[in-house]
């Protein structure tokens, strides 16, 4: 199995001598595209509906999960990062710590599988799980990570929003009242102007 997750990161990682439009592309899916999440979440709460803001609040559960158990499960075993062991191109810099599973994606796909998991909130959760394959291979095309640390965001991820669905009658109702009652107020003037939703 190792044999193969090196093959395949060879396959994909950045050459010796890479093209550099292509190297901004991977560094700004590897980097920064993660931000769309929270702008979704973000904008989904504030033109959503309680419904919706429930499955928001699952997914907020679901990502921090994820990164949980993403932690447990890098410090329970631990694996080296590609240029740890001098193995293909790194065009990222990164804390020398474990590889498996990646972070970004764990966060990604666990907010994505929230979403996917309900009809109202589908559409969008899709879109964000596309997002997620450029990230993937950006980050070992840039010497970061290995295939098989994607594989494993992609499990924890969906494990993630498998847990948060399951357990969400357990926190999502006192958690909407809370952030409900601070929301409320503060976003009052745009509440009356009807930029966004109460």
């Amino acid at each position: 199995m190792e044999a193969l997750n090196y093959t395949l990161f060879l396959l994909i990682n950045a050459s010796a001598d890479p093209s550099p439009p292509v190297v901004s592309m991977a560094v700004f899916f590897a980097e920064y595209a993660i931000a769309l999440v929270p702008l979704v979440l973000v904008a989904g709460w504030l033109r959503g509906d309680d419904a919706r803001r429930r499955f928001l609040i699952e997914a907020c559960a679901s990502a921090l999960t994820a990164l949980f158990a993403a932690q447990v499960i890098g410090a329970l075993w631990p694996h080296p990062r590609p240029f740890m062991i001098g193995l293909g191109t790194n065009l990222l810099p990164h804390v020398a710590d474990s590889s498996m599973p990646s972070d970004h994606l764990a966060f990604v796909w666990a907010v994505a599988a929230s979403l996917m998991w309900h009809a109202e909130t589908r559409r969008i959760g899709s879109m964000l799980a596309l997002v997620g394959v450029p990230m993937a291979w950006a980050r070992i095309y840039l010497g970061v990570h290995f295939p098989m640390d994607m594989a494993g965001a992609a499990l924890v991820g969906s494990g993630s929003a498998w847990f948060a669905a399951r357990s969400g009658h357990w926190f999502e109702e006192p958690l909407l009242r809370v952030a409900t009652a601070i929301y409320r107020p503060v976003f009052a003037p745009l509440i009356r102007r009807g930029w966004v939703s109460p």
